[in-house]
């Protein structure tokens, strides 16, 4: 007869499902199998954490910033209110487009806590990632950094974190003097990263009449980039109907030129004259908010001239996420 094969031991204590912490993905199970945690309870939660989700910001107040901050921002801080209250010990918690040195988040000396949205995350929902790291950055040693790690599918989100009430207002800066209270006393690896991040920063400002709208200034010419609510073919139909009316630019030398599609909002992007600043973008991005909140009311069928204007706007997409 063929050998049964050896028992588990009777004294070892069987952990239950939801009790069995995220382990190295060749480590034992800590359910007591015997199998690495990749081929037992890791593997479903791999599984989940790898799941794309379109929208992880979705739900929470000032959606299209958190997008522009995330894909299009190269400087730029939000003050972050979170349920709750803040923790004893933390003045404040201050989300950063990127923070020296790639960090995922930073506690300060004096308690503070600075998050960056920028970084490469390790899971499918990018918002599950930052509220990993924020709480892990609460909890830090004041003056450390926060590394990367593997999340739990399970772990809380960004929406289960922070004070869904609060205003999210966003502060467009020009260089990256934020990281450090001091800039002329920091390290000199901070400093020389802080350096590089300034040449590369493109010159941005948030226009005040609209929502998420952020003008940007580069060598040959200026650009207006607008992140909107709108699903997306509710959207497209809405600037296919403006754009085959004529009525898609922003004035004279400006042009429509096509959209970005971000962690499921559409970005459109406007060509401008390099004379065109920040200022002069005002009144027509508002005006064009009136023309595009009427052409989205619409529900009558597109024409043949408007389906082709759709067809060309569809074509000029590119998908950032």
């Amino acid at each position: 007869m063929a050998k049964k094969r050896p028992q588990s031991k009777a004294g070892k204590q069987q952990l239950k499902d939801g009790e069995i912490p995220v382990v190295g993905a060749r480590e034992p199970c800590p359910c007591g199998s015997g199998r690495r945690y990749k081929a037992c309870h890791g593997r479903a939660a791999a599984q989940a954490v790898t799941e794309l989700v379109q929208r992880p910001f979705e739900g929470l107040s000032g959606e299209c910033d958190w997008i522009a901050l995330r894909e299009l921002v190269p400087a730029a801080t939000v003050e972050l209110a979170l349920k709750g209250g803040l923790p004893e010990g933390v003045p404040s918690v201050t989300l950063a487009t990127v923070l020296p040195m790639a960090w995922p988040a930073l506690r300060r000396d004096d308690g503070s806590v600075l998050l960056a949205l920028q970084n490469d995350t390790s899971s499918g929902d990018l918002s599950r990632d930052l509220a990993d790291t924020l709480q892990r950055a609460l909890e830090a040693e004041p003056g450390t950094p926060v590394a990367a790690r593997r999340v739990s599918a399970d772990g809380p989100r960004l929406q289960d974190v922070l004070d869904p009430s609060a205003p999210f207002e966003p502060v467009v800066h020009s260089g990256f003097e934020f990281w450090v209270p001091d800039a002329e006393n920091a390290t000199p690896e901070v400093s020389a990263s802080l350096e590089r991040a300034n040449a590369a920063a493109i010159p941005t400002t948030l226009l005040s009449g609209v929502d998420a709208a952020y003008w940007c200034e580069t060598p040959e010419k200026n650009h207006l980039r607008w992140v909107m609510p709108h699903p997306e073919e509710q959207l497209l139909d809405a600037l296919a109907r403006l754009h085959a009316a004529g009525a898609s630019s922003l004035g004279e030398g400006t042009r429509l030129v096509g959209s970005f599609r971000a962690h499921g909002l559409m970005v459109p992007v406007w060509d401008l004259p390099s004379a065109m600043g920040a200022e002069e973008c005002e009144k027509p991005a508002a005006k064009f908010a009136e023309q595009l909140a009427e052409a989205l009311a619409s529900d009558a069928p597109l024409t043949g001239e408007e389906r082709r204007a759709r067809g060309g706007l569809t074509n000029r997409q590119v998908t950032l996420s």
